[in-house]
């Protein structure tokens, strides 16, 4: 009986140890498998939201980079999505606050800068830049001026342009005007288009665009809004009633009233439709909308290019960039925040930047960017694109070409054209339609510095 006993509690402590051992194996059986789940889990891909506003040939071009940049970075994917256009976007973006709904990136027009600033949605590039020690002496100096804010950089610029004189070389021939040498002050311009008008048909066209404003200005040298154009401090007060403004709109009545320059409304693609027709003989237009131009002109007749005119008596000046900038979000991890911008420094280099040029027509954000092959070939396929350029870098440092910062720069848009169309169409005054204007805008700035956080 107790050898009985002595053998069953052996048996148990055997099936006891055979436990006990059991469990130690699948203990060590179980650590490697958990340790692959983490290696798993740590090589998922960070996922990028990128919300943009370009359609056409644009949006072919983004999801070429995205593609392009998740083809080379496997630890980071970019999806690119289009939103509709800078304002539909923008909307989309606030009805996004308070939920993390909303991107990584967004692209953001410039007229939109102070209020993502105000936002407090953002985390500035600028700390990205100074942990990276990112070298910004790679970027156009003057595009990045644009985007910088209170010494520091918002945004990364990603497609800009600016504004340029597009001409008939041929129209002008038959008018007796030198070819070679558009026109460069609002007095030449307005002999020119008096030349080109022939049979009651008037000589040029410009499209009723609050930007075209903001640029003429600039190209005076003169602020658009008060505080160092909204540079120095807040701005409070617009200055679209002063003399540039009230001697840009009385130039441009003056040719409407003597039938030497057509008014076809608010759309550049009329006036740029009533270009390459051969309807008019010259017309402003971006610079991203040069290969359109250069191929609606075709063979048909020769295209020039030149600067944007400024007043005779204005001795320096420039022009303002335009088109929109990337934005990170600070509602996402610091992971994505990150990789958000290994993105945008990808996006920056100088093989991205040239066929970024090519594909858009906009100007790249990086100088290297020239001397890749591709954009030296496109250059010599559009010599006309080197009107752009040179503009860009022969326009003054100050804060007139460095461009306006206001909080409700979209409706000040708006309200300039509004003011552009009463005097066109008789109704007033330059002087009075600009007064009313800059009132109104006056009023919209001090409601919308009011609801801005101190």
């Amino acid at each position: 009986m107790r050898l009985k006993k002595r053998g069953t509690f052996a048996l148990m402590l055997a099936a006891l140890m055979l436990v006990i051992s059991a469990c130690g194996g699948k203990t060590e059986t179980s650590s490697p498998a958990s340790g692959a789940q983490a290696d798993a889990a740590a090589a998922e891909p960070t996922q990028l939201t990128w919300w943009h506003s370009m359609s056409g040939a644009g949006e072919k071009a983004i999801n070429q980079l995205a593609s392009d940049f998740n083809a080379s970075h496997p630890d980071i994917q970019v999806k690119a999505i289009y939103q509709g256009k800078y304002d539909e976007s923008l909307n989309k973006l606030k009805a996004s606050m308070g939920s993390d709904s909303g991107p990584d990136i967004i692209q953001v027009y410039e007229i939109g800068s102070k209020f993502m600033i105000d936002s407090g949605m953002i985390t500035p590039v600028q700390d990205f830049i100074d942990k990276d020690k990112f070298d910004l002496s790679k970027l156009e100096p003057n595009i990045i001026r644009y985007y910088t804010i209170d010494g520091k950089l918002n945004a990364m610029p990603f497609n800009t342009s600016n504004p340029i004189l597009y001409y008939n070389k041929d129209m002008f021939k038959a008018a007796g005007l030198d070819p070679e040498n558009p026109p460069k002050t609002y007095e030449e311009f307005e002999q020119a288009a008096k030349a080109l008008a022939k049979d009651g048909k008037p000589g040029a066209s410009m499209a009723i665009y609050g930007w075209f404003m903001e640029q003429f200005f600039a190209n005076q040298n003169a602020d658009y809004v008060n505080n160092g154009n909204g540079r120095d401090a807040a701005a409070t007060e617009s200055l679209l009633n002063s003399e540039a403004g009230v001697k840009t709109l009385t130039w441009w009545k003056k040719m409407i009233d003597e039938k030497t320059l057509s008014n076809l409304g608010r759309s550049t693609d009329d006036t740029t439709a009533a270009f390459t027709a051969e309807q008019i003989g010259m017309t402003l237009d971006s610079t991203a909308g040069l290969r359109k131009i250069v191929e609606g002109a075709g063979d048909k007749f020769e295209l020039g290019t030149g600067f944007l005119p400024r007043p005779a008596d204005a001795k320096e000046g420039g022009v303002v960039v335009g088109g929109a900038s990337l934005y990170i979000m600070n509602n996402k991890s610091e992971a994505q925040q990150q990789a958000a911008w290994e993105f945008i420094k990808y996006l920056a280099t100088p093989e991205v930047q040239a066929n970024w040029s090519v594909a858009t027509g906009y100007f790249p954000i990086t100088t290297a960017a020239y001397d890749q092959q591709v954009l030296k070939d496109n250059m010599a396929k559009y010599p006309q694109f080197q009107t752009a350029v040179d503009q860009l870098h022969a326009s003054a440092d100050s804060t007139a070409t460095s461009g306006a910062v206001m909080g409700v720069f979209p409706e000040a848009r708006q309200l300039v054209e509004t003011a552009i169309e009463t005097v066109l169409n008789g109704q007033g005054t330059p002087q009075e339609a600009l007064d009313a204007a800059a009132k109104q805008i006056t009023d919209k700035i001090a409601q919308y510095n009011s609801t801005v956080k101190k």
